[in-house]
Formats: structure tokens, C-alpha cells, sequence
């Protein structure tokens, strides 16, 4: 079927939502900022590292996965630990201002600080300030005089459920091997000089924009996709001139924040298969977008994925070679904007289990379950989408509350 003559699912209408904004599956803000974002224009920073140095051949880090987002612990200069998102679709290292003061570099991070325009995967252009950071401790490997740009992860750091210090763009790791083994929640890191012998499928990738890019396989047609640490989907696909077919959908998403304006995911599931490599997904759901084709954490986290920098190339492994299937998108028909206090309902999907219950965009929600909302980290929340049937939620009404218990269906089958 061709995008749009899809089935909906169990009586969601795709075509009507909340204030315009609409129509959120799931939670809200993960910044497309951060997906395929890079430097742009004649003057900006080196992008890795001024040295890079290793106390041991090998560096076992642990993994914190947030949804499909992997965070982990650093140190710097001063202080710590501090937590970093590990962003392979981004060719920038980020550090909130904060960090920078604390771990001060060549550069300055005060008003005089240079500013460097940055391309978000939306194709729209900010202005970030330029900074450096004396050190980044990664276990026993040691990043120095790193250049970085200053951002406020608030909004970020509230739509995981955990404060952020940063994010580690993927010329971070340049002059190292990357491994992130989901499966096994940890990082690990070897010297770029080493060549490790790694089990599973060997592909090359392009880092000409200094982040990988790789060909999968749609049905029997060849795509380039980014591979995006940094993105929760499982694939980002632009369907522009592939013909791409759909079992279900695409129907309306979540509205996802970026630094220039909101944008509304479609989703669907295809009714061809998606290869990376000897690994295959059949019939998987993708995020519709007028971008670069991705491979995100949805994915992902079924591997062992290494990044060699030095012979651009990446293996992905796994212990069985089983088909990978991927579940059904489930909702309450609500997304949010995030605080630790609250989160605020940003849209409703028409028809959906929320409406029915008559909540509307601007609704306050203080609890899940009786739980604070601050309790609910994006892995947790999500982990309660996939296997609940319904929750309650409590829901702030001046100074009352009032709960409500709201069935959880699919929104893509």
C-alpha cells in the first residue's frame, strides 16, 4: 500500500489532534536537534579532540539506556562524575555551560565566546557558542583540549528523566574504537592504533560529514542511513523516490521539539523488510522524515555495534542470527512537554483512549500510577507503554487533583 491508504490502529484517527500540535503516541522532545546535526560555515572548531590517551589497552565503561538512549558516567578537570549522551548522529560535542565553567579550556565561555552555526537534522541553522574543555575522562582513557558548543540540555535532561552534562558527538571518539554493546549496557574503548578482531558483520561507512553512514538494504533497494545513537526510533526513513509500501499507517506521532520549531512524526510499519548487513527486520515501523534516513537506538540496542574510525568501518554483532522483529508503537494517545514537577499535555490523538477520557492539550499530569512523574524516567515510562494495559494518571486542576485511568493501545499495530 502507498504511504497514506494504510490501516490506522484500533480506532485511532490519524487525521484530527490537539491544537494543532498534535497527535503524540509517546513521550515528547527528543530533539531532532541532536540527530545529524553538524557544523556548518567557514569558521568553526576542530571537532575532536586535541589528544587522546589511553592508561590501559581497554576501557570498560558501564551503560545507563534511557528508552534507547545510551548515557554514560565521565569525569573532568574539576569535579564529577558528570553524564554524557553517547550521539553517533551528531558531529558536534555538546556541554551545557555549566560543565565549561567548571572544566575550562583555551577558549572562552563568556559573551566573547565565538558562535558556530549549526545545522539541525530539520535542515534549520542555530547559533551555538564555541567553547573548549581542558579534559574528559572516559574510565582510563583521557580526551584532551576538547573542543565543544555550549548548550542548555534542560529540556533534554527532562524528557530522559535524568540531568545530562552533555553529549559526545561521534568525532569525540576519532582517534579511538567505539564499541556500544547495548545488549551488555556497557562502552568500551581501545586505542584507534589497535585493530580488533570483532565477530559479526563488517560494513564501511562515510564519515565525510563527520558522521557514519551506512547502505541499508529496503526490500531489494539500496538506502544510506546515518547510524544514530542519539535518536529513540528504530529507523528514520526518507521515502522520497523508494517506493515504499506500508502494512499500517503512516499516522500522525509525536510532535518532536528542536531548537527551531516543532515537527510532527509520522510512523507507519512497511510491508518490506529492513537488512543491515546478514541482519534482518522484517516489516519494521519507521519515522517518516525529509531527511537523512537513519538506524537509531530502536535498532540498535539489539547489538554489539563498533566504530572504527581509522578504516571507517563498523560491525555489528549479535549472537543469534534470528530475523528481528519490532513491536507495536503503543499510547495512551498523549504526548508531553516535560518538567520534574509536571508534564504538560502538548496533544491528544482524536478518538484515542485520552480523548475519550476528555483530557485536552495544556492538562497538567503530576502522577502516573500514584507515582510523582519524577519518578518516571523515559525507559520506565516507556516499559509501562509496552505492557500495561491502562494507568491512571493524576491530573492537576487547580488546586485539586483528579485521576484518571486511560487504556494503553496501539497507535501502529
Amino acid at each position: 500500500m502507498n504511504p497514506g491508504q494504510g490501516a490506522t490502529a484500533a480506532g485511532l484517527d490519524p487525521g484530527a489532534g490537539g491544537a494543532g500540535r498534535v497527535q503524540g503516541a509517546w513521550l515528547l522532545l527528543l530533539l531532532v536537534f541532536l540527530t545529524g546535526c553538524s557544523a556548518v560555515g567557514l569558521k568553526r572548531p576542530p571537532p575532536r579532540p586535541g589528544k587522546t590517551t589511553f592508561a590501559s589497552p581497554l576501557v570498560l565503561l558501564p551503560v545507563q539506556l534511557y528508552g534507547n538512549l545510551p548515557v554514560v558516567e565521565v569525569k573532568g578537570d574539576r569535579g564529577g562524575p558528570y553524564r554524557f549522551l553517547v550521539d553517533t548522529g551528531s558531529s558536534v560535542t555538546l556541554t551545557t555551560p555549566a560543565f565549561a565553567k567548571r572544566n575550562p579550556g583555551r577558549m572562552p565561555t563568556n559573551a566573547a565566546a565565538p558562535r558556530v552555526r549549526v545545522a539541525g537534522a530539520d535542515g534549520r541553522i542555530e547559533e551555538l557558542p564555541a567553547a573548549s574543555v581542558r579534559r574528559i575522562e572516559l574510565g582510563d582513557a583521557r580526551f584532551d583540549d576538547v573542543p565543544v558548543l555550549l548548550y542548555d540540555c534542560a529540556a533534554l535532561s527532562a524528557h530522559l528523566g535524568v540531568k545530562l552534562d552533555g553529549v559526545l558527538g561521534f568525532p569525540f571518539f576519532r582517534e579511538a574504537v567505539l564499541t556500544l554493546d547495548y545488549p551488555g549496557r556497557r562502552l568500551m574503548l581501545q586505542p584507534a592504533a589497535n585493530a580488533p578482531l570483532i565477530p559479526g558483520t563488517v560494513l564501511p561507512f562515510d564519515d565525510a560529514r563527520k558522521t557514519p553512514l551506512i547502505s541499508i538494504k529496503l526490500g531489494d533497494r539500496s538506502v544510506l542511513a546515518l547510524i544514530d545513537s542519539g535518536s529513540d526510533m528504530g529507523f528514520s526513513l526518507n521515502p522520497v523516490g523508494l517506493g515504499a509500501g506500508f502494512l499500517h499507517g503512516p499516522v500522525d506521532g509525536a510532535t518532536v521539539g528542536t531548537l527551531g520549531g516543532d515537527r510532527v512524526q509520522k510512523v507507519g510499519r512497511l510491508d518490506a523488510s529492513v537488512a543491515i548487513g546478514d541482519y534482518v527486520f522484517p516489516q519494521p515501523l519507521v519515522d517518516l522524515t525529509d531527511e537523512l534516513s537513519a538506524v537509531g537506538g530502536g535498532a540498535l540496542r539489539h547489538f554489539a555495534v563498533t566504530f572504527d574510525q581509522a578504516r571507517d568501518r563498523v560491525t555489528f554483532y549479535r549472537d543469534s542470527r534470528e530475523p528481528l522483529r519490532l513491536p507495536a508503537r503503543r499510547t495512551f494517545g498523549l504526548s508531553f512537554t516535560k518538567t520534574p514537577a509536571y508534564w504538560r499535555v502538548a496533544g491528544v490523538v482524536a478518538r484515542s483512549p485520552a480523548a475519550a477520557a476528555g483530557v485536552v492539550p495544556g492538562d497538567l499530569v503530576t502522577r502516573i500510577n500514584d507515582e510523582p512523574v519524577a519518578r518516571w524516567d523515559l525507559g520506565r515510562y516507556e516499559a509501562l507503554l509496552e505492557q500495561a494495559d491502562a494507568a491512571t494518571l493524576t491530573f492537576l486542576q487547580g488546586t485539586a487533583e483528579a485521576r484518571k485511568t486511560v487504556a494503553v493501545v496501539p497507535l501502529v499495530p
